[in-house]
């Protein structure tokens, strides 16, 4: 029988691939691996390039697990982050490197503004398998809920989310960081 988030010991396994055991890396892996590749998977939205991050991740895991540090949060937490900067940073990295006309901007822009509504719809939904988490997002209020999943799941910056919304960007600032203090305060 598999094990659940909660039976799985994240801080031994760090512990473990910090004094270079590799079996303690490829049981994190097989536990934690196929959720890896979602939310790497819900950033990137290319299974290739998603499947790559999250090699990357591991190998970061694996080298840098010496840096993990209890006292400023939760190993899986610590090991979700590595996935989510990479992801992040792969996409930063791909816009950069976009050089597309003015003309051809405003089409893709109409265009993705209607996708983009249906991605978030389908991105949004919540998942069983999230838990506490779940329902702690539920009790956050649906505006402020969506930024906080616009920026930690499709990865986007206050100012994107501000332009989606049509809300202030002090106001989205906002909302984020109230959320993510209630988020806090109900996970504990």
């Amino acid at each position: 029988m598999p094990e659940t988030p909660g039976d799985f010991d994240y801080e031994a396994a760090l512990a473990a691939c910090a004094a270079g055991d590799r079996q303690a890396m490829r049981r994190l892996y097989e536990h934690e691996g196929p959720r890896m590749l979602g939310v790497a998977l819900r950033i990137v939205r290319q299974r290739a390039l998603a499947e790559d991050i999250v090699h990357d991740a591991c190998v970061n895991i694996w080298s840098r697990a010496t840096g993990y540090d209890a006292a400023r949060g939760s190993a899986r937490g610590w090991i979700y982050s590595v996935v989510r900067h990479l992801a992040l940073n792969a996409v930063r990295n791909a816009r950069r490197h976009v050089d597309i006309d003015e003309e051809t901007t405003h089409t893709l822009e109409a265009d993705m503004s209607v996708q983009a509504f249906h991605d978030a719809a389908s991105s949004f939904e919540l998942n069983t398998s999230l838990g506490r988490l779940q329902h702690c997002l539920e009790a956050l209020e649906p505006a402020r809920r969506n930024c906080v999943l616009h920026a930690y799941v499709e990865g986007c910056s206050h100012g994107e989310i501000a332009e989606r919304l049509g809300a202030p960007l002090g106001t989205v600032k906002a909302w984020i960081r109230r959320s993510l203090s209630s988020l806090r305060e109900c996970m504990a």
